[in-house]
Parts: C-alpha cells; structure tokens; sequence
C-alpha cells in the first residue's frame, strides 16, 4: 500500500507569540516551531499499516518554507521512506487553498491512502482531511481515533457526541487522527542518521487563488488581575455575592 502522510510545520505550543506588522500573520522571529502534535499520530499509523502489510512505503509531504525540511527529516527518522516539501514562502491561512495544492501532488503520485492529523494546532481549522477527499474522490473519515485494516477495508472507531461510531470505507481513502489512536515512536539514533541518505525532492507549491482572506490578527486580552475576598468560612457570603452580581455565573 502507498500511504502519504500530509503533515505541517506548526509554531510550538509553548512559544511566545507575536504579530506581525502586517497586522495580519505571525512575526516568526524567535517563534520556535515543531511538527504538529496531532500529525505525529497519522505517521505513526502509516507506519503500523505498512508493518501490518510487509510492504509498501510512506511519504510525508507538507507545504511550507524551506525550513519545514527539519519536520520532514524528524518523519523520516522516525520510519518514512521519502518526502516531499512542496515550497512557498506565503502564509498560508485558508485551507481550502492547501489541500487543493496538496491534491494536486497527491495525483502525481501513485497513492493508495492518505493520513492526516485531526488539525493543526495553529489554525485549528479541522478542514484538510474532507477537502482533499473532495479533490481526490477518495473515502473519508475523520477523527480516527481506533482503526483496523482487512480485505482491503478500514473499519474505524470515532467518537461523536455521547456515543462511540464504528465506520467502514475501501481503499483509496483519506484519514484523519485523532489523539489516542497510537502512541507515537520517536527518532532513535539509527534513524536520525538513515534519514539523511533518504530522498527528500523539493517542487514549488501550486496554490490556486485563496478562498479565506486573514484581516486582522489580535492577541487576546490580559486577564484581570485575581480578587481575594477573605480568608476561611467568613469569605463564602462575599465570595456569593460576588459570584452573582460580578461575575453573573449565579
């Protein structure tokens, strides 16, 4: 089975985050970034199965600067076979634009699967896995968060609201993971070095005309400052008062 795993370089969950002067992006100075956490889970699946299956390969690809080859290197230590790094230096905000570029690729390539991370903790826009099946007329689940492959079928578990749903789907299809569907091997030493010898191409990225235009980006305001009432059982009466006629939660 061909298995590509669409992956994206993200601004760490940890770092400090400022705007830039466009009033419209990120500042990427001093941002760290890392592979989104969620796409850790859909190499990792791409990976069981082709075990599963004794054969195979698994491609990562993402869309991004130059600099998004570190996350393809960190998949590909962890197991991938190739990648992909589908080159723009724009900041990419509407995902409909990203995965008709990702599908464009996708179509060049010979592709039996296609895994992706539930979102990106960046945007959260929780839209790649249903637009690319769209693009590619490809099956689609999403969420996945247990899977199981025989006769050339996915039978998956995803939780909705109060229930567990158990859905089937052929091959090809495209999958979205959801956090608690594996847990995520990590480079070793052997890796890091086998994947510097592993081809890594490179291809401008074909974005069609974005459909979602960013206009303004704000941070969101300072919390106020915490009100100590009291200390002990004679601060509940102030504590009550204050529960209903500041806050109105009462």
């Amino acid at each position: 089975m061909e298995i590509v795993v669409c992956i994206k370089r993200v601004p760490a969950s940890d770092t400090t985050i400022k705007i830039a002067a466009d009033g419209k992006s990120i500042d990427p100075a001093g941002v760290k970034y890392e592979l989104n956490p969620y796409d850790e889970f859909a190499i990792e699946q791409a990976l069981l199965i082709k075990e599963q299956l004794g054969a195979g390969s698994v491609t990562v690809v993402t869309i991004g600067s130059k600099d998004a080859q570190k996350e393809l290197r960190d998949a590909l230590a962890r197991g991938a076979d190739k990648a992909a790094l589908l080159t723009t230096d724009q900041w990419i905000s509407d995902g409909a634009s990203t995965a008709a570029a990702l599908a464009t690729w996708i179509k060049s390539q010979s592709c039996d699967l296609v895994l992706c991370g539930r979102q990106a903790i960046d945007s959260d826009n929780n839209q790649l896995a249903p637009n690319l099946a769209t693009h590619l007329g490809f099956a689609c689940i999403t969420e996945v968060n247990k899977l199981e492959l025989a006769d050339g079928k996915f039978t998956a578990e995803r939780d909705i609201e109060g229930a567990r749903e158990v859905v089937t789907c052929p091959t090809p299809a495209v999958l979205s993971c959801q956090k608690g569907l594996n847990e995520p091997r990590y480079p070793n030493l052997k890796g890091i070095m086998a994947a510097k010898k592993k081809p890594l191409e490179e291809a401008a990225a074909e974005l069609p005309a974005a459909g979602l235009e960013v206009v303004s980006l704000a941070l969101p305001p300072e919390r106020a400052a915490g009100k100590i009432l009291g200390d002990g059982a004679d601060s509940v009466p102030a504590l009550i008062d204050a529960l209903r006629n500041e806050a109105k939660v009462l």
